[in-house]
């Protein structure tokens, strides 16, 4: 097995600085972002690669990649996991959902412009437009039907499938509900 990419956490994120590794990183399931770059259309860029928190600890469960701080200290998994709770109070739960559409073989992105946690690509950026947006709620949670509207329309006026990721953090398990919208004729 190839050597874990390398990168240092920053707080919020996670920065792979050498050049080559986020090349290859971002590669292989389009993980993270470029510095600079809003729309990376090939590997050839020439900037450090960015992680959001929750991509960091999916790859670094996979062993995909070990995280230092910014004074070289390792960071364990588990460490990681404790920080990045800290940061973000749902963090487990969108974590859940995000494993779950990875190992599904997914390509997650963040949704936070389209207002959801997930855009989820088939394929990916650059290939396709993002067929699903997906918005991680815990269960029991009483969604309105104004709620439903806007979402549908949203989605509805970018083209894309809305999903309810329904995630039971005790149970490990996430429940998807899509919506298709219907138009009498």
């Amino acid at each position: 097995m190839p050597s874990p990419f390398k990168g240092t956490y920053l707080v919020t994120r996670v920065v792979v600085w050498d050049i080559e590794e986020s090349r290859k990183l971002w590669s292989m399931g389009f993980y993270g972002k470029p510095i600079g770059i809003a729309k990376p259309k090939s590997p050839d860029f020439e900037s450090p690669l960015i992680l959001d928190l929750v991509e960091t600890l999916y790859l670094m469960e996979e062993d995909l990649l070990e995280v230092e701080s910014v004074t070289g200290e390792k960071i364990s998994t588990d460490k990681f996991r404790e920080l990045a709770r800290k940061m973000y109070e749902d963090f487990e739960r969108r974590y859940l959902v995000y494993k779950d559409l990875r190992k599904k073989g997914f390509v997650v992105i963040s949704g936070l412009k389209f207002g959801v946690d997930y855009a989820v690509y088939r394929k990916g950026p650059g290939l396709e437009h993002a067929p699903f947006l997906v918005d991680v709620v815990k269960p029991k949670t009483p969604i309105t039907s104004d709620e439903l509207v806007r979402a549908g329309r949203l989605a509805t006026t970018v083209r894309k499938r809305f999903i309810i990721a329904v995630a039971d953090i005790e149970r490990k398990k996430v429940f998807y509900l899509m919506f298709r919208w219907w138009k009498p004729h």
